[in-house]
């Protein structure tokens, strides 16, 4: 790798550098790959993606997955199985970074499927960042996730900047006592486009899922947010949206609960809204410009 290319690994990996267990892929190959103890890591064939291996009762280990473009002109497809068994706990941190030099498009499709077995416990990063130029960077992640009974995970997402086009899939089947987190950070400006969808079956006594998302949309671009949550048996669930919007940017929330139990407790609730002028006034009476002030609302709302 380049210097610009670590450069861009540590944006999606928060700043960290991988260690222990770790496969780093850049223009669709593996070009580094680190196991442990706990930790087994497969190439499927042709290099499509990976089977990722925690062994049961596994205490805590960290996993790096990073994936970058740094070509332009790239379509890229993995696929990528997380099997984690029985009392394992694991975080992982994931994402992918697409750099172009040119108007060539270069694409990202990330399919990740969690298999998280009785009492394992998940924590899954993924950060997805563009950089170069405009109408070039597509990212499609889709994530599926299947919790046994009482697993656990929580999910957390963030589109940084720079991301042209994405749609993000997230489907669950979560069990008897398991529980899904899910807490979703996205800003777009330009005219980026950005569609969320999310699809959770709550099938076992007393699961539960919480879905957060909050956004910020700027300029021209559109954000779309749409949850399906069907409660199957005694469950809970809740869903928020929050949003805020400058400029002649476009967000549209449809949160949907259906409970097909007596005792499915779900709710949900949305907001949009844009930035409150008194708030810009105030930090600018701290010696902020408008912009400067602008830009310190949205990092604090998107925290």
């Amino acid at each position: 790798m380049n210097n610009d290319e670590e450069k861009i690994l540590l944006k999606i990996t928060d700043n960290k550098k991988p260690t222990g267990a770790f496969n780093i892929r850049l223009n669709k190959k593996s070009v580094k790959k680190q196991i442990t103890d706990n930790v087994n890591i497969i190439s499927k064939a042709e290099n499509k993606g990976l089977d990722i291996i925690i062994k049961e009762d596994t205490p805590l280990e960290f996993i790096y997955l990073p994936v970058i473009l740094s070509e332009s002109g790239l379509t890229d497809i993995v696929y990528n199985d997380f099997y984690i068994h029985k009392n394992a706990k694991v975080y992982i941190i994931a994402g992918c970074a697409i750099k172009t030099n040119s108007n060539k498009k270069s694409t990202h499709n990330g399919i990740h499927r969690f298999f998280v077995d009785e009492g394992a416990n998940v924590t899954y990063i993924e950060n997805h960042y563009g950089e170069g130029h405009n109408h070039s960077k597509i990212f499609n992640p889709t994530t599926e996730v299947y919790l046994k009974n009482n697993a656990s995970m929580e999910i957390k997402t963030t589109q940084i900047e720079g991301v042209d086009n994405s749609i993000r899939i997230t489907k669950a089947e979560i069990g008897k006592n398991a529980t899904l987190t899910i807490n979703e950070k996205i800003l777009t400006n330009k005219d980026n486009y950005t569609e969320s969808q999310f699809e959770v079956n709550l099938n076992g006594e007393n699961s539960s899922c919480q879905i957060t998302s909050r956004a910020c949309a700027t300029d021209t671009s559109t954000q779309i947010f749409k949850s399906n949550v069907n409660g199957n048996n005694k469950s809970f669930a809740h869903i928020e949206c929050d949003a805020i919007i400058k400029d002649q940017a476009k967000v549209t929330s449809i949160p949907a609960v259906n409970a097909n139990h007596s005792e499915a407790n779900l709710t949900h609730e949305a907001s949009i809204g844009k930035i409150a002028k008194d708030e810009i006034e105030k930090l600018m009476t701290l010696g902020l410009t408008e912009i400067e002030a602008e830009q310190k609302i949205i990092d604090g709302f998107l925290k």
